[in-house]
């Protein structure tokens, strides 16, 4: 990923994603939004069944893929539907990586993780 490929979030985007908290504090920022985030994982069905070799990298695989969803769409915790397609995008991003050993190298790409969800829906 570039430099350039990364969105910035406003300020006022950050005041009102975190209730009105300091948008310099990256911790009440990251732990206000993941709490968002994991309350609709919590109550998601978006799992994948995967026959596990190594589990090492599932978690880090499905904070990126929120991160890399939530990058693209800063207003995601706003709609439900999206953050639903973003939870089902992040959990195929753990699936895929426990199938294979090692934390890095099981990381799956963008492609990759968009073949199996063209599979679920299809």
């Amino acid at each position: 990923m570039e430099p350039s490929d990364i969105t910035k979030i406003s300020e006022e985007e950050i005041t009102s994603l975190t209730g009105g908290d300091d948008p310099y504090d990256d911790d009440v920022v990251l732990k206000k939004l993941f709490h968002q985030i994991l309350s609709y994982c919590s109550n998601s069905r978006a799992g994948f069944k995967a026959e596990a070799v190594d589990t090492t990298g599932a978690g880090h695989a499905f904070v990126g893929g929120i991160l890399n969803i939530l990058a693209s769409d800063p207003n995601l915790y706003k709609d439900e539907k999206r953050l639903r397609e973003a939870v089902q995008f992040a959990n195929a991003c753990g699936a895929i990586t426990v199938t294979e050993r090692g934390a890095i190298p099981a990381l799956p790409t963008k492609e990759a993780v968009l073949q199996i969800l063209s599979k679920v829906s299809a």
